[in-house]
């Protein structure tokens, strides 16, 4: 096959123009695609923080309960601790806490608190926060209530020179009435964090 120099010439500058337009459209499309998605989760997290917000000026500001603190357990991780560790770490928290609460139209839990404990070390750690729980009943006796979440607050440690440290921690629990064992776990490294810590709630 053979072609005049001048219309391959021609014939390859449409072909490149058609390329360059699809390039451009396909670009146009993914610019506009990421932009839409970009836009979606801005939204989403500005939604997300409303909530957040919203639930604990609500709690703030309406509370239907006044909760009892009783700090139970801490127990660190026997597969991410050596034995050294183990037998000098404290594990008994003992301490107290107050705070406030509302279950909402959903029957989730919502929780403004402030807390102090013994820590690892035996020295006395405040931490303070809100939290929430979607609570399920799944017996007749809607006494009986589990329920998981998260807390968000802040804490301070004599190790860290009491410096505030903002914590972001997954939450579970289970309760009969007013009394709730409520549950953390605090993720780490090997012979850091790790910890499972527990207390029980009361309700009034």
């Amino acid at each position: 096959m053979s072609c005049h120099h001048k219309n391959c010439v021609t014939g390859m500058i449409v072909v490149n123009r058609y390329v360059s337009t699809a390039f451009a459209g396909c670009f146009l499309i993914v610019a506009g695609v990421s932009s839409a998605q970009a836009d979606t989760t801005t939204q989403a997290i500005k939604s997300g923080w409303n909530t957040f917000t919203d639930n604990v000026a609500q709690t703030w500001s309406q509370p239907q309960n006044y909760d009892f603190y009783l700090p139970a357990i801490t127990w660190h991780n026997r597969w991410t601790y050596d034995q050294e560790h183990i037998d000098r770490y404290n594990e008994r928290p003992w301490g107290a806490g107050g705070g406030i609460s509302r279950w909402d139209d959903k029957g989730n839990w919502h929780g403004l608190y402030l807390m102090a404990f013994k820590d690892s070390f035996n020295k006395w750690e405040p931490i303070g926060g809100y939290g929430w729980e979607a609570t399920w009943r799944p017996l007749r006796d809607d006494n009986f209530h589990f329920g998981a979440g998260f807390t968000a607050g802040v804490t301070a440690r004599d190790n860290w020179n009491y410096i505030p440290i903002p914590v972001l921690l997954p939450m579970a629990s289970v309760g009969y009435g007013p009394v709730t064992f409520q549950m953390t776990y605090i993720p780490g490294t090997y012979n850091n964090g790790n910890v499972y810590f527990a207390w029980l709630r009361f309700q009034f």
